[in-house]
């Protein structure tokens, strides 16, 4: 999916206040204009604001100083709220809230999960607002993840490994910042 010829998009973002931790959060605008001028890829977290796992991240992976650092220096960090009820439009598609349920999506979340809405989901977008596949063609990493495992993911992706060799190959090499941690269990899922 690129993601370009934007119109005037509103999604709701936390703020950095509004998140514990140094990662400077902005919104899906702020991100897009940013990239006018210094192109970066995008990662957006996907959330909810009833999901238990995703307050988990907000507390305990997040501000780790490891990831906030390639997460600041290396991307422009989204949140996106899955059930937020503000239209997003963008390539001449407006995005909206459909209910459904006790809630409901935005379509913007279920088009960037490839309708699987699970929470935490990640996805990444470069330089030109296309989906990075990360595992064999998935196009979001889903679920909760630790610090060292979740440095992974974004070196992976920060580095542009993603262009040259498969994740699982990438892991072999991979060189961790965080002590004696192995990655063994990271690509489970």
């Amino acid at each position: 999916m690129v993601l370009a010829g934007f119109a005037p998009i509103s999604i709701q973002a936390q703020t950095e206040s509004q998140v514990d931790g140094t990662v400077k959060w902005m919104t899906f605008e702020q991100a897009v204009e940013k990239s006018k001028t210094e192109k970066r890829k995008i990662f957006i977290d996907v959330f909810t604001e009833w999901c238990g796992w995703c307050k988990v991240m907000d507390k305990n992976t997040f501000p780790d100083p490891e990831v906030a650092k390639l997460l600041n220096e290396k991307f422009y960090p989204v949140k996106l709220d899955a059930e937020q009820t503000n239209d997003v439009v963008f390539r001449g598609t407006t995005f909206k809230f459909i209910p459904s349920g006790n809630k409901g999506y935005h379509q913007l979340a279920a088009a960037l999960l490839n309708n699987q809405m699970s929470y935490p989901n990640f996805v990444f977008l470069d330089e030109e607002f296309r989906i990075i596949p990360i595992f064999q063609g998935s196009t979001s990493v889903p679920g909760y993840r630790k610090p060292p495992e979740f440095h992974f993911f974004l070196s992976f992706v920060a580095g542009d490994f993603y262009q040259k060799v498969n994740i699982q190959d990438y892991q072999k090499e991979y060189k961790s910042p965080y002590p004696s941690i192995a990655t063994e269990n990271t690509l489970k899922n």
